[in-house]
């Protein structure tokens, strides 16, 4: 079998339906939008959430709570385990290395370093934000874990 002779299975395969194409396609005139009113008109139709002037759901129910989204902070997170992968003894682990490195995608808020995986090269790990274990982790086999700003 070549790719030319496939062909999709009997009856799978409609064509679509053509609208307003006049009145032996049984679908012509108005094209099945009805004689006016604003769903007929190009263009028409209310948007998602729409009630017809009735107070929308999303504005009867109460606001409750506090939101975050302002001001929280979204670290590009590394674990330890990348790090032993992808440096050696002695180097520098920065931002800008992993970004150019491809370990992280974005730099987003900064960077945050989480504790799986073992080390056991001495490295200097500058970062936003640590977990407990990490800077740990980092500090007993003689690495430095600097908290930047």
């Amino acid at each position: 079998m070549k790719l030319h002779e496939l062909s999709p299975a009997p009856g799978s395969a409609k064509e679509r339906f053509r609208k307003g194409r006049g009145p032996g396609s049984g679908n012509g005139k108005t094209a099945g939008k009805g004689h006016k009113g604003q769903n007929s008109r190009s263009g028409g139709g209310v948007r998602p959430g729409f009630e017809g002037g009735q107070l929308p759901l999303y504005r009867r129910l109460p606001k409750r709570g506090f939101k975050n989204f302002m001001f929280k902070k979204e670290y590009a997170i590394v674990n330890l385990k990348t790090l032993e992968a992808h440096f050696a003894e002695g180097d520098e682990v920065t931002v800008e290395k992993l970004f150019e490195g491809r370990l992280i995608k974005n730099r987003l808020d900064g960077l945050k370093v989480l504790a799986e995986g073992d080390l056991t090269k001495k490295l200097t790990v500058r970062a936003e934000a640590f977990s407990e274990n990490a800077k740990n982790k980092i500090e007993s086999v003689g690495g430095k874990a600097e908290v930047i700003s």
